[in-house]
């Protein structure tokens, strides 16, 4: 059987213009783009590995990796990658940024949003909020943010989470492209968008405060499970 052809996702002119010169300006250290897909692609598979080529051409800092998700499953488990299509952004030091499912539409911004923040190792958090993480983030903390490129809100949670990811080391970040898993819908009973789990156990939908997000993760380090608390 065939597999349906999905189009290739063509970055508009004033986009990439746009992208090309904040990589430019913003991007200092080198970013790998670790990208599982598998000999017999997936459906997005073939369409998000053409858009990270064209996201890897923009600047010689970015280089782009292929990887088989069953050849290199060692790799792929080392990494967290348990789904494709899949990809790490990791820098001189690595990074616990994960995508899942193309990052196109809105969430293309969040994609570049996590290469330079990656690249320069530097991210827009507050110093009052960096400490409060570090005091709170004392264990291992699994953040999902489940979007949609579709939702004009989604990139300001899930560069949020990306920032929290790089601020700290007990921290990693999974952004997913929801439609592309959907028994990840069913599993988080997923009616609205973002809809953020922490630690499997506590959930948020909706955009929140920093200082809320903080709350959250220091409940899921506690272990004190949350249901869907906000909404824009």
């Amino acid at each position: 059987m065939s597999q349906s052809v999905v189009p290739v996702i063509e970055i508009p002119e004033p986009i990439r213009n746009t992208v090309q010169k904040r990589f430019a300006k913003e991007l200092v250290g080198k970013v790998r783009l670790v990208f599982f897909s598998q000999e017999m692609e997936c459906q997005f598979c073939a369409q998000t590995r053409e858009l990270m080529q064209q996201v890897a051409g923009w600047s010689d800092k970015i280089t782009l990796e292929v990887r088989d998700f069953v050849r290199n499953k060692d790799e792929a488990k080392a990494l967290g990658i348990d789904k494709i299509p899949a990809l790490a952004v990791l820098g001189e030091k690595g990074s616990r940024i994960r995508f899942f499912g193309v990052p196109s539409g809105y969430e293309f911004q969040t994609l570049t949003d996590a290469i330079v923040f990656v690249s320069s190792g530097k991210t827009q958090m507050p110093a009052a909020a960096v400490a409060e993480l570090n005091r709170v983030a004392t264990k291992p903390i699994h953040i999902q943010v489940l979007v949609l490129p579709t939702c004009p809100v989604c990139p300001v949670v899930a560069s949020l989470a990306v920032q929290l990811a790089l601020t700290n080391e007990n921290v990693t970040t999974h952004v997913v492209e929801i439609a592309e898993f959907p028994q990840l819908a069913t599993r988080y009973h997923v009616v609205g968008i973002p809809r953020v789990v922490i630690n499997e156990t506590t959930q948020f939908e909706g955009l929140v405060p920093l200082a809320e997000f903080l709350r959250h993760i220091q409940r899921a380090v506690q272990g004190s499970p949350t249901g869907v608390s906000a909404t824009i």
